[in-house]
């Protein structure tokens, strides 16, 4: 089936893309990934290559475009590649609707032109070590102080992807508490520096996979934010955190499509090179049969990221189509990945074969920006149920 939504810009930018990641990401990759997290000075070269700033206006020193369909290649050039671009994603996925959407102008001014050179990383601080999905019962505060210039912010965050090299944090506290009638009033954004005293990196986490994803606990005692750091208006954080949630929740989506299709790449390269009992293993009936089952999910799930990237891009993407699109692309590559491992028999274990990689980086898709069981909690409140 031909493909509609990309067209002769978003293929321009493709072959600059995988250029650029054969050039400058393949070759040291592996030191990246035995080091756990992809060095600073990588994201200044994506800052140069225009990757952060496709979607900030002009005057900040972006490209001025409104689509994510630039990310949407990213995501499939990464994958097919086998590589990931550190913790750089949450810095233009997650961090910049909330600047786009909540900053005045003099904050964008501010924060867009570092954001785009990569000079300031940005990362998005929510969960906490009691809470995951459960965002109001967070137990992060920010008290005003008495001359009301600053926030006093106390608590410790965990999970936080790009939280080691982040420069910037958008932290989630309480400035009130919850009401009877709503749990979820009291919360508020801050654009919390990390240099700031009293804020400090805990553990680097060790995880199973996304392994060049630097990914941190956070902790913050007694910590000054300025009162112009305020993101949006006070004690109204929820609403604004469930306002970006489609666009979170479709970029794990095509981020889970993109994968899979990279595994049947993988496993099809591998299977035709791999000779067993005399003949190829793509000579096999079976081989045939799996890769054939494989590649019809990655069909139906190509065509349920892109109606979801256009609808994100004409911004009618609702939160049921969004979590129909999550589960449904999560759950592809979950199926597809794991039988493209099991063809590559033993290899297929060891982390130097691609394969691997993507098996553990797969595993959290079904788990952040919320569970596969929340997605269909969402579907079927949407059904009426």
């Amino acid at each position: 089936m031909r493909r509609t939504v990309f067209n002769e810009d978003h293929e321009a930018f493709r072959e600059t893309l995988r250029a650029f990641i054969e050039a400058e990401v393949v070759p040291v990759y592996d030191e990246w990934f035995a080091a756990g997290q992809a060095p600073r000075e990588f994201y200044y070269k994506l800052g140069e290559l225009g990757i952060f700033g496709i979607n900030v206006p002009e005057e900040f020193g972006g490209a001025g475009l409104d689509s994510h369909k630039f990310e949407a290649v990213l995501y499939e050039e990464t994958a097919r590649a086998g590589v990931q671009f550190g913790g750089s994603g949450v810095h233009v996925l997650l961090a910049l609707p909330y600047i786009k959407m909540l900053a005045t102008d003099e904050q964008k001014k501010r924060y867009l032109p570092k954001f785009v050179s990569g000079e300031e990383m940005w990362a998005i601080a929510m969960t906490e070590p009691g809470t995951g999905s459960d965002l109001a019962g967070m137990k992060t505060t920010a008290k005003l102080s008495e001359d009301g210039t600053h926030y006093v912010l106390n608590g410790a965050k965990t999970f936080i992807t790009g939280g080691v090299h982040a420069d910037k944090v958008i932290v989630c506290a309480r400035t009130s508490a919850p009401t009877a009638e709503d749990r979820r009033f009291g919360i508020s954004l801050f654009a919390v520096d990390t240099k700031s005293e009293g804020y400090s990196i805990g553990r680097k986490l060790d995880k199973l996979g996304l392994r060049t994803s630097d990914t941190a606990e956070l902790a913050f005692v007694d910590v000054k934010v300025p009162v112009e750091d305020l993101l949006g208006e006070e004690n109204k954080g929820f609403s604004y955190l469930g306002h970006n949630l489609a666009s979170e929740r479709w970029g794990i989506a095509f981020g889970a499509y993109a994968q899979a299709k990279a595994a049947v790449r993988f496993a099809k390269q591998y299977v035709q090179e791999r000779t067993v009992f005399g003949k190829p293993v793509a000579h096999f009936q079976n081989t045939k049969f799996e890769l054939a089952a494989c590649q019809a999910e990655v069909d139906a799930a190509e065509a349920v990221a892109d109606r979801a990237t256009e609808a994100l891009d004409a911004g009618e993407l609702t939160p049921a189509e969004a979590a129909s699109a999550k589960l449904f692309c999560t759950e592809v590559a979950h199926r597809v990945i794991d039988r493209c491992l099991q063809l590559h028999g033993g290899y297929g274990y060891m982390n130097e074969y691609p394969i691997a990689r993507l098996y553990a980086d797969n595993r959290v898709n079904r788990i952040y920006g919320g569970t596969s069981e929340i997605m269909k909690t969402i579907i079927a409140k949407d059904m009426g149920l």
